[in-house]
C-alpha cells in the first residue's frame, strides 16, 4: 500500500513501519543472516555473524534516525553542523547496543548460533576514520550531542584508509595501508542522489548583469563529486538519532571511453583517480608539494559539500531568502582544519546566491565558531599564496577581500600602526607568501575557544593576544571531556556494575552524580570489590599484551601506562629514560624499596617524523634488553604496543594503575586520555598542562603525582637552559645518560640515537627533558611508596573516578550549546 504526497511516492509512512524492537531481534537476526547475505552456516568466520547482527542493530537506529529527522522537520530549531577532518569513532556495535539497551535481547538471539557477543563484535574493524586525540573527542562530541538531544549534525571524509596500520620491524615503525573498508561498513547509507559538486582550478572571470553589478564567476573547473554516506549516531536511551555525514570524492564522469577504446587506458582513467585520491587516505604526508595540494583539497572537498549541503537544504525550505539563516545554523570548526569554510561560505552566498557582501559577511561571522586545538605554532596551517591562487582561484580573492576589510579595523583600533597590521595579517608576507588559516577562522567566527583553562589563557595572552585585545568578548573556554558511555560503561562493564550496585544506574545518563561515589572510597568491603574489579582488568590486559607484544606482564605489579600519539612535547622519552634508570638501579642492586612494574607505550608517529620514530626504535630496543634481563624481571617489564587504537585503548584504561600525561607544560591543549584513565580509577603523574590542571584541581593535590616545570618557568628556564650542567649535577640523569650513550640499548646499531642523545643535551632542547628529569623520578618514586600502602591507593583510585564528573562530553556540549550553539533539545 502506498501514499502520495506531492510528486513523492512513499511506501507507508515510517509510523506505520513494522515495529523494531527487543521481541523481534532474533527473527531479524536470522532473516539478515540468511536472506539478505545469503548464509545459512555461521563456520568459522564471524565476519557474516558480525555484520548480520550489526545491520539487525542499524534498522532500529534507521527507525529513530527517522523519528529525529522527522522531528527536526516539524519544528524550525536551529541546528548545529560539527566540521571536523577526524571522527576517530572505533567500533560501533557494541556502543549501539549499549545505547539502545538491548545487551541481553542480543546475547540471547546469538545463543542460537553458538556464539558470545564478545566474539562477534572482534570482526568490526576500527574506523579509520580519525588519528588521535582531535578525532576521538569529536566523536564523544557526537555521542554527547545525541545523549543530551540536541540537533547536531557531524561532517566529515570518509577515508577509503586510516592514517596506517602499524608493525614492528626490529623496533623500528612500519607503515602499512589501513584498509578499514576492505569488508565493508555496514553501519553507513550512501545517499548518491544529494551528491555535491565541488570546484577546483580554473580561473576567475567578471560580468556585469543588467543593473551594473559586477560579478566574479569561477569557471573551466575541474569538477569533482562529494558523495554522502550517513552514519546513525544514537542518544543513550532517549530515542535520539542523530547523523554523521561522511563525503567519499568521486569524478563526474567515471572515465573516458573514446580514450579507453582507442588503447589509453592510463589516461582514460586519470581524472576518476585524481578525483579519488581526495578521500583517499587519511593524512596524506605532506611533505612535498603534492602531499601539501591533497591535503588542502581535502580542507577545501568537507567544508565546500558540507556547506553547500546545508544551503541547499534552507534553499528547498525558504527559497532565496536568507534573512533568517543565521538564526537556524551555527558552524563548528574542530580545529583550523575547515577554516577555510569561512571563505567559501563566502563565495557561496555572494557568487552562487547573490547576496550582497555586507549581508554575506553578516550571515558568515553570525554562525561560523572555531575551535582551536594547539598551542604549537606550526600546528596552526599556512598555505602558499601561490598554490592556493592554482588551485583555489576564486576562494583567494575572497580571502584577500576578508583581509582587506578586517586591516582597516585594525587600522581603527591601533592608527599608524603597520606592524601591527602586518602581524595581525591574515597573509603573511615574504619570499613566499602564506594564507594564515587560524588567522581566517578568528576573523569569520563569533567564537573562538579553547580547550582547557590553562590552554584558553594561553592563547589569549600569547598566540592569539592581539586579536584578544581586538575582541575579548569573541574568547572563551571548553574544557573537554569523554563520553562515559563509551570509557567507562561499555568499556570496564565490571566497574560499572560495581559503580551502579552502589549509586545507581542513573549516572551513565548524567554523568555528575558519579561524585555519590566518594562516600565509599573509604570502605574496606568497597576497597577490595574494586580491587578485584581492576586485578580483572590488569589480567585481560596481559593477555592482550602477550598476544601482541610477546610479552608477559605479570598482573601483581603496578601497570604504568603511556598511550598516545608519539611526539616530542608528549615526552615518551622523558617515559623511557625514567625506564633506564631503573634498570640501572636495578642492575646496581640499588633495588630497595623498588615498586615492581610493568611499563606500557602505545602510539603512532606520523610518517615524516623522523624524531618521533626514533623515539619508537628506542623504547623497543630498551624494551628488548630489559625484558632478557633475568636480574630485572621481577621488577620491570617493558612493552611498546603496535597499531594503538581506540578498542585496543578500552583494554588498556580499564587495566591502568598509573596514567602517565607528562608533556612540557603549555604544549599540550588539553588532553583526553587522561580523562578515560581517571574515570577507569587509575592515578594521574603528571605536569601542570593542559587539563591535568583541571583534573588536578578536582580531585585534590594529594590524589595527583605532580612534577616538572610550570608553562611560566619553561619560559624562564629556556632563556638560559643548560641541560648538561644538569647532567653533571644530577646523579640519575648522568648514570641513565651514561648508559644510554655507552650503546648498552643498541650494541649492533653504533651510533643510531646519537639524534636522541644530542636532543636531550641541545640547550635549545624546547621540551625540556633534562630539566624536568629529577622532578619526575621524585614524583615516580611517590607514587611507587603510594602504591606500597594498597589500602590508600585504592582510596585514591575511587577518588579519582568520583572526581571525574566534570570531565564527561555530556558537560562539554552542555556548555558549547549554553554558550555558542544556543540550541534547543528535542523533545
Amino acid at each position: 500500500m502506498t501514499k502520495k504526497t506531492s510528486n513523492v511516492c512513499v511506501v507507508k509512512h515510517w509510523q506505520e513501519a513494522p515495529k523494531l524492537d527487543e521481541s523481534t531481534l532474533a527473527d531479524d537476526l536470522m532473516r539478515h543472516f540468511y536472506y539478505t547475505l545469503g548464509r545459512d552456516k555461521v563456520g568459522d568466520s564471524k565476519h557474516y555473524l558480525f555484520q548480520a547482527l550489526a545491520l539487525t542493530v542499524r534498522d532500529r537506529l534507521v527507525a529513530r534516525c527517522r523519528a529525529t529527522n522527522q522531528y527536526l522537520a516539524d519544528n524550525q530549531c536551529k541546528r548545529a553542523a560539527y566540521l571536523s577532518l577526524e571522527f576517530l569513532m572505533g567500533r560501533a556495535l557494541g556502543n549501539a547496543v549499549l545505547s539502545l539497551d538491548l545487551e541481553k535481547q542480543t546475547r540471547e538471539a546469538l545463543k542460537e548460533y553458538c556464539t558470545e557477543f564478545e566474539y562477534v563484535e572482534q570482526a568490526e574493524h576500527d574506523a579509520g576514520l580519525g588519528n588521535g586525540g582531535l578525532g576521538r573527542l569529536a566523536a564523544c562530541f557526537l555521542d554527547s550531542c545525541a545523549t543530551l538531544g540536541l540537533p547536531v549534525i557531524g561532517y566529515g571524509i570518509r577515508y577509503e584508509y586510516g592514517m596506517f596500520n602499524q608493525s614492528l620491524d626490529q623496533g623500528f615503525q612500519v607503515e602499512q595501508p589501513d584498509n578499514w573498508l576492505r569488508e565493508g561498513h555496514p553501519w553507513e547509507m550512501p545517499a548518491p542522489e544529494q551528491a555535491r559538486v565541488i570546484k577546483f582550478f580554473g580561473q576567475v572571470e567578471a560580468h556585469q548583469d543588467k543593473q551594473g553589478r559586477t560579478h566574479r564567476m569561477w569557471v573551466s573547473t575541474q569538477d569533482v563529486l562529494a558523495v554522502p554516506y550517513d552514519v546513525p549516531i544514537p542518544g543513550y536511551r532517549n530515542g535520539v538519532v542523530n547523523t554523521l555525514r561522511l563525503w567519499k570524492s568521486e569524478a563526474t564522469d567515471e572515465f573516458n571511453l573514446k580514450e579507453f577504446n582507442a588503447g589509453s587506458y592510463s589516461e582514460a582513467v586519470a581524472k576518476k583517480n585524481l578525483a579519488e585520491q581526495i578521500t583517499m587516505v587519511l593524512y596524506p604526508n605532506d611533505s612535498s608539494e603534492n602531499g601539501k595540494e591533497l591535503r588542502l583539497r581535502q580542507q577545501y572537498f568537507l567544508s565546500s559539500a558540507s556547506l553547500q549541503d546545508i544551503l541547499h537544504q534552507w534553499v528547498e525550505q525558504h527559497g532565496s531568502d536568507f534573512s533568517g539563516f543565521a538564526d537556524l545554523h551555527v558552524f563548528q570548526l574542530n580545529d583550523t582544519h575547515p577554516s577555510i569554510a569561512v571563505a567559501e561560505l563566502m563565495r557561496l552566498l555572494v557568487d552562487e546566491h547573490e547576496l550582497e557582501w555586507e549581508q554575506a559577511w553578516t550571515i558568515t561571522t553570525s554562525t561560523m565558531a572555531y575551535t582551536n586545538h594547539t598551542l604549537l605554532p606550526e600546528a596552526l596551517e599556512k598555505w602558499s599564496v601561490s598554490l592556493f591562487a592554482r588551485l583555489l582561484p576564486r576562494l583567494l580573492e575572497v580571502i584577500y577581500e576578508i583581509n582587506a576589510r578586517f586591516l582597516s579595523e585594525v587600522a581603527l583600533m591601533w592608527p599608524g600602526d603597520m606592524e601591527k597590521q602586518r602581524a595581525l595579517s591574515l597573509i603573511e608576507e615574504g619570499d613566499h607568501p602564506q594564507i594564515r588559516m587560524a588567522y581566517l577562522a578568528i576573523v569569520g567566527s563569533f567564537s573562538v575557544n579553547g580547550v582547557a583553562a590553562l590552554h584558553t589563557e594561553l592563547l589569549k595572552s600569547g598566540l592569539f593576544h592581539d586579536f584578544y585585545q581586538l575582541w575579548p568578548a569573541k574568547f572563551n573556554n571548553k574544557t573537554n571531556g569523554v563520553t562515559p558511555r563509551r570509557w567507562l560503561a561499555y568499556c570496564n562493564p565490571s566497574l560499572a556494575q560495581l559503580i551502579t550496585s552502589k549509586i545507581g544506574e542513573t549516572w551513565q545518563a548524567d554523568y555528575a552524580e558519579i561524585k555519590a561515589l566518594r562516600r565509599y572510597y573509604d570502605d574496606r568491603a568497597f576497597q577490595s570489590q574494586w580491587q578485584a574489579v581492576k586485578q580483572g582488568n590488569k589480567e585481560k590486559l596481559a593477555k592482550l599484551v602477550q598476544a601482541r607484544c610477546d610479552v608477559e606482564f605479570d598482573p601483581s605489579m603496578m601497570f604504568d601506562v603511556q598511550v598516545k600519539r608519539i611526539h616530542e612535547y608528549k615526552r615518551q622519552l622523558l617515559n623511557i629514560l625514567h625506564v633506564i634508570s631503573l634498570y640501572d638501579r636495578i642492575r646496581r642492586g640499588e633495588t630497595q624499596g623498588m615498586v615492581p612494574r610493568c611499563v606500557l607505550f602505545g602510539g603512532k608517529a606520523a610518517p615524516g617524523y623522523a624524531m618521533a620514530k626514533l623515539v619508537i626504535k628506542l623504547i623497543n630496543n630498551v624494551a628488548n634488553v630489559v625484558n632478557k634481563d633475568a636480574q630485572a624481571r621481577a621488577l620491570l617489564r617493558v612493552a611498546f604496543f603496535p597499531n594503538y587504537n581506540v578498542t585496543a585503548m578500552e583494554t588498556i584504561c580499564a587495566a591502568t594503575d598509573l596514567s602517565q600525561q607528562i608533556s612540557t607544560a603549555g604544549k599540550e591543549a588539553s588532553g583526553t586520555g587522561n580523562m578515560k584513565f581517571m574515570m577507569n580509577g587509575a592515578l594521574t603523574i603528571g605536569t601542570l598542562d593542559g587539563a591535568n590542571i583541571e583534573i588536578r584541581e578536582q580531585v585534590g593535590a594529594d590524589n595527583f603525582f605532580l612534577f616538572g616545570a610550570t608553562a611560566q618557568q619553561a619560559d624562564e628556564v629556556r632563556q638560559y637552559y643548560d641541560p648538561n650542567a644538569i647532567i653533571q649535577s644530577s646523579q640519575a640523569l648522568s648514570n641513565t645518560m651514561a648508559l644510554l650513550e655507552s650503546g648498552h640499548f643498541n650494541l649492533f646499531e653504533p651510533g643510531i640515537f646519537n639524534d636522541i642523545i644530542a636532543a636531550i643535551r641541545s640547550p635549545h632542547d624546547p621540551w625540556l627533558v633534562a630539566h624536568d628529569f629529577d622532578s619526575y623520578l621524585e614524583a615516580q618514586q611517590r607514587a611507587a611508596e603510594t602504591y606500597q600502602d594498597q589500602s590508600q591507593w585504592l582510596r585514591m583510585s575511587i577518588l579519582n573516578t568520583a572526581a571525574s564528573g566534570s570531565f564527561s562530553s555530556d558537560r562539554t556540549i552542555q556548555q558549547y550549546c549554553d554558550d555558542i550553539w544556543r540550541l534547543t533539545p528535542m523533545q
